[in-house]
């Protein structure tokens, strides 16, 4: 067949597969993407296209360096290349790519039965939760790639952020742009992404499909909101949020410019968003680990609570327990709230007191502690007699255990290592105290498409309303060592998402002493941080990938004036160089 005698195509009908891939799970990835070259045959595509690294799942770390995941990736996209011999969809799929001893990151073309071009990706980020300058090598500046007769230019993800590889395919003849992404959600990363598409079009004259991958990975939760935007910067198409969907683009040439058209569904945002990101975070953990369900402490408080709702819209409540752990301090009104919300969910619930367990710790632990004041040890006995059982439970009949600390706790330390920190995942981990309470709001009057909890109110009103306390001694509150919420909140976004300056927050008008308490239970609770659980990143800085801090670390913030520089110390007559050493 001779394709050079055809007349160049004025119309490129486009499938869009926004899916979930696992991690590590070639022939089930493989299996995905033909299932979706399939129904893109039956919708008539004459192009099926895939997010970033989506035979190997994403972000890859240094999985991508077994030589034999390598291989498997690499006979993946091969097969994909046989199967478009059967005269259907050509297929834009992304795989680990090895040539000439590096791994590259790479986008593959395949039609009539044959890889027709490899580009790879350029720009490796290397912040935030990117490592890939550890397992990647750069590719060289890409030219377009020849599909089905259009010049299509191929930048993957972070090439879009700067403008040289954009410049480059639309200087070399692309006629428009697709690209294959993997871009974690996180609150405001919307904007920020159609500010960059936007961006780049308005440079380069040129319509962008931006195809994102949606599902969790470990901490991260991809979104999906795959779009398009035309030359002339309105949006052609706009897929849902948190759900897989194979999606048809139509791309028509008219006066000679490419147009995309296609489906338009309304965005997700703010609160509504955060609360999907930590259902499909959790949902996929569960799910990709083959966890049978989760068990959870539920305490009657606001945490917890919230967290029992996210695992059954997550799950459905068949697979989730949840278990009522009271010691004497627990209150009656948290064990009528505890009952109130696991009826309202519809979860199994049971009551298994502490008190044995306690007293034995406490009977055990006398001879060593004869002659002390009873303090925060044996208040943290409760938290870790609650955590054995919890474990204990997990360990007999496989569920995973939740852990529910928010993201206020695990700042200030505010939890019991080996007792509430207990557990495989946190769906609550990076949110604040503040954005709890608004989220059990949220979810009596709202709940996520798809979500498999009852409708209506699922969190007793008395939970949200009432203040929270650890109920580890008479009448405690967790004001009684926390400043308000809203108050810790506040400095605690400002010290972790911020990196601001001790004196910068009394500047904006909150006390000093309590300013520095934060930041000092900020820097000495990292050890526990660094052991706790992992859970969903929806902010712009989590513990874990986000934020790396050494555990050793006797650097603190005093709100002192800084000292100004010694200018005596360098030399009037020429500024002293960093790459300039005299011997």
């Amino acid at each position: 067949m001779d394709l050079s005698s055809r007349p160049p195509p004025t119309s490129l009908r486009i499938a869009v597969a926004q899916l979930n891939p696992i991690m590590g799970d070639v022939a089930g990835n493989l299996a995905k993407a033909r299932a979706a070259r399939a129904d893109a045959a039956a919708a008539k595509a004459d192009l099926v296209v895939f997010s970033e690294l989506f035979i190997s799942g994403y972000p890859p770390e240094d999985l991508v360096l077994k030589p034999a995941f390598q291989a498997a990736c690499r006979q993946a996209a091969e097969a994909i290349a046989r199967d478009t011999a059967d005269g259907g969809p050509a297929a834009i799929i992304t795989t680990p790519w090895v040539e000439d001893g590096k791994v590259y990151n790479a986008v593959v073309c395949c039609d009539h039965g044959l890889i027709q071009a490899v580009r790879a990706k350029v720009d490796l980020p290397n912040y935030s939760v990117f490592d890939e300058k550890r397992v990647f090598a750069s590719g060289p500046m890409p030219g377009p790639a020849s599909v089905r007769g259009v010049r299509i230019g191929l930048p993957i993800c972070e090439d879009i952020w700067d403008d040289e590889v954009v410049e480059t395919l639309s200087e070399t003849g692309a006629e428009f742009f697709i690209v294959p992404n993997g871009s974690p959600y996180r609150e405001s990363v919307y904007d920020e992404r159609m500010n960059t598409i936007v961006a780049r079009v308005t440079e380069s004259g040129l319509p962008m499909l931006y195809v994102n991958q949606v599902g969790g990975q470990d901490e991260l939760v991809f979104d999906g909101a795959s779009l398009a935007i035309n030359a002339d910067r309105s949006l052609a198409m706009q897929l849902p949020a948190f759900r897989e969907t194979i999606a048809i683009v139509e791309a028509r040439k008219e006066g000679g410019v490419w147009r995309f058209s296609g489906p338009i569904h309304e965005h997700m945002t703010g609160d509504e968003a955060n609360y999907a990101a930590c259902v499909l975070g959790l949902r996929d953990y569960v799910e990709k680990n083959r966890f049978p369900g989760v068990v959870l402490g539920l305490s009657g408080g606001i945490d917890s609570a919230i967290c029992a709702a996210m695992a059954v819209d997550a799950l459905g409540p068949e697979r989730v327990h949840c278990v009522m752990l009271p010691y004497r301090f627990t209150s009656e009104e948290s064990l009528k709230d505890a009952f109130a919300c696991a009826r309202a969910l519809g979860v199994r619930y049971d009551i298994v007191p502490i008190s044995t367990a306690v007293e034995g710790l406490e009977a055990s632990l006398a001879p060593l502690f004869k002659g002390t004041n009873r303090d925060i040890t044996e208040e943290n006995l409760q938290s870790r007699a609650r955590g054995t059982i919890l474990m204990s439970i997990s360990n007999k009949f496989g569920a995973m255990v939740v852990t529910t600390g928010n993201k206020s706790e695990m700042s200030v330390g505010y939890a019991t290592i080996y007792g509430d920190m207990n557990g495989g995942y946190n769906p609550i981990k990076d949110l604040y105290k503040t954005e709890v309470f608004r989220l059990c709001a949220l979810r009596n009057r709202w709940k996520p498409e798809g979500a498999l909890g009852p409708d209506g109110e699922v969190i007793p009103e008395n939970i949200i309303v009432k203040p929270p306390s650890a109920e580890l001694r008479e009448n405690q509150k967790d004001q009684d060592s926390l400043p308000p919420y809203d108050v810790l909140d506040a400095i605690l976004e400002s010290l972790v998402e911020k990196e601001a300056s001790v004196a910068s927050i009394v500047a904006a008008g909150y006390d000093l002493d309590t300013v520095k308490k934060v930041e000092r239970l900020l820097a000495i609770a990292e050890y526990k941080r660094r052991q706790a659980a992992p859970g969903v990143k929806v902010t712009a800085r989590n513990f874990g990938r986000d934020r790396r801090y050494p555990i050793v670390n006797r650097f603190r913030d005093t709100g002192e004036p800084v000292a100004e520089p010694d200018l005596t110390l360098v030399s009037p007559t020429a500024a002293p160089k960093l790459d300039v050493v005299d011997f």
